[in-house]
């Protein structure tokens, strides 16, 4: 990923942040005469992402356990017009940009096919998103018919990724002037993209 120095993003907990609130992954993986690219929700625990597939996605097949492959966790991210900086008006040397934050994680993909391995996985993923939607009263596995749920489990195939190297990019307008970037802040809040004014209120204080 091209990254600019002032653009990369080191603070491991607003890292943490972004894979939290923006879960959904792109998994690309090296085939050797191409690419498997899918998406999967993740969870990251320690050194790992932990998540599932179905068992009718090949790639559970078509792919070597311990295969290379990059996990993009794209948040927000949105168009920055010319107009937002105020000092347009005065010497109009200002051009359209896009702002966004993003996380790549390059690593080894394993499936697991243990009956343990895919209910932790299951339990892990529903756990943290059923909390946040439902609170108290969250879905769990237990709710379901056992029987049922066995069938479930046997549908799917766990996956778990092992990080080897991680890189995160910021780009939140820090190459601007202060009356700028709070332009563009306070912009980002007018449109209620709240996950970038904050994370650009963290860059500013």
């Amino acid at each position: 990923m091209y990254l600019p120095k002032h653009f990369k993003q080191t603070d491991i907990e607003e890292i943490k942040g972004l894979v939290a609130c923006f879960p959904l992954a792109t998994c690309v993986a090296n085939m050797g005469d191409g690419f498997e690219v899918n998406h999967f929700p993740m969870i990251w625990r320690d050194d790992q992402l932990i998540s599932h597939i179905a068992f009718a996605n090949p790639m559970h097949k078509t792919l070597q356990n311990g295969c290379k492959a990059v996990f993009v966790f794209n948040a927000g991210d949105t168009y920055v017009s010319p107009n937002w900086y105020p000092t347009k008006a005065q010497h109009h040397q200002h051009v359209p940009t896009w702002n966004y934050q993003v996380v790549h994680m390059h690593g080894e993909l394993f499936f697991k096919h243990g009956e343990k391995d895919k209910i932790a996985a299951v339990g892990l993923l529903t756990q943290l998103h059923e909390k946040r939607v439902n609170g108290d009263k969250a879905w769990k596995m237990r709710d379901a018919p056992r029987d049922y749920i066995k069938t479930k489990i046997e549908g799917i195939v766990g996956i778990e990724f092992h990080i080897k190297r991680l890189e995160a990019k910021s780009k939140l307008s820090q190459n601007r002037e202060k009356i700028g970037y709070t332009a563009v802040m306070d912009k980002m809040e007018e449109m209620q993209l709240m996950g970038l004014s904050q994370s650009m209120k963290k860059l500013r204080d």
